[in-house]
């Protein structure tokens, strides 16, 4: 297993109990006791958990996001599979809006050599885009959130409000029937709300982690994209229901 696997698989222990021990961890991920050590002290330089005797208890309170660094090593196949999906729904002269996810900047890391006009709605795929020789990069005002370096705040929603887009391409923080897409943070809500007003068509990145997770900022309705890219973990059922709902579903591989 690789080292983001098993951090992943440490994190979402720590999601579902208050403690884990190495003991486990060991078991969990079939690797050494020293690798796990390594693999709890790099999480808890990220702020991710807290050392422990014996093993790490959680520091993320549970209105919070895990740290873009951590975020942006998990599931990079599936990630990149629905990227290139993306990629193939955009076309050459169309306007976009990017947004800030991790599973759009491996969508903004395939746009290079295409010609689009796109606004980032994060500084990492601003810069990704930055020397992309025939991208038409229009870039927001707003706040950059520390760590995620994402744009929000009332200068954000006048940018967008001032332009419209051909397709919003929207990276969710959690996404489920009941709860629809939702934010850890209000102000990434209220931008993911703004864009897709803005916007002719909504494209979701959702891999199947995303799925029957939810946040504390709604964001809309789980059947208001238009179109919903995710991979083969995301529940069938849940895909089943979309689809009879209106909403085109795309299975990246």
């Amino acid at each position: 297993m690789r080292s983001a696997e098993r951090h992943q698989v440490i994190v979402e222990r720590l999601r579902a109990v208050d403690r884990v021990s190495v003991h486990d961890l060991v078991e969990a991920t079939e690797a050494s006791d020293m690798t796990v050590r390594r693999d709890l002290d790099f999480l808890a330089a990220q702020g991710v958990l807290k050392r422990v005797h014996g093993g790490a208890v959680s520091a993320m309170p549970s209105g919070l996001e895990p740290p873009h660094s951590l975020r942006a090593q998990a599931a990079v196949a599936a990630k990149q599979a629905i990227a290139r999906a993306a990629v193939e729904h955009l076309h050459d002269g169309e306007t976009i809006v990017l947004d800030s996810g991790t599973t759009a900047l491996e969508t903004a890391k395939l746009l290079h050599d295409r010609a689009l006009t796109v606004m980032p709605l994060s500084l990492h795929v601003a810069h990704e885009l930055a020397d992309a020789p025939r991208i038409r990069l229009l870039m927001p005002g707003g706040e950059a959130r520390k760590g995620e370096l994402s744009l929000i705040g009332p200068l954000t929603i006048a940018s967008l409000r001032a332009l419209r887009f051909d397709a919003a391409v929207l990276s969710p923080c959690a996404f489920s029937l009941e709860a629809g897409l939702t934010a850890f943070d209000l102000g990434d809500a209220e931008i993911k709300q703004a864009a897709m007003s803005v916007s002719s068509r909504t494209i979701l990145l959702a891999d199947g982690a995303k799925w029957d997770r939810s946040a504390l900022a709604y964001v809309c309705p789980a059947d208001r994209p238009d179109l919903i890219i995710t991979d083969e973990s995301a529940p069938e059922d849940q895909r089943t229901i979309l689809t009879q709902r209106g909403v085109l579903i795309e299975v990246a591989s």
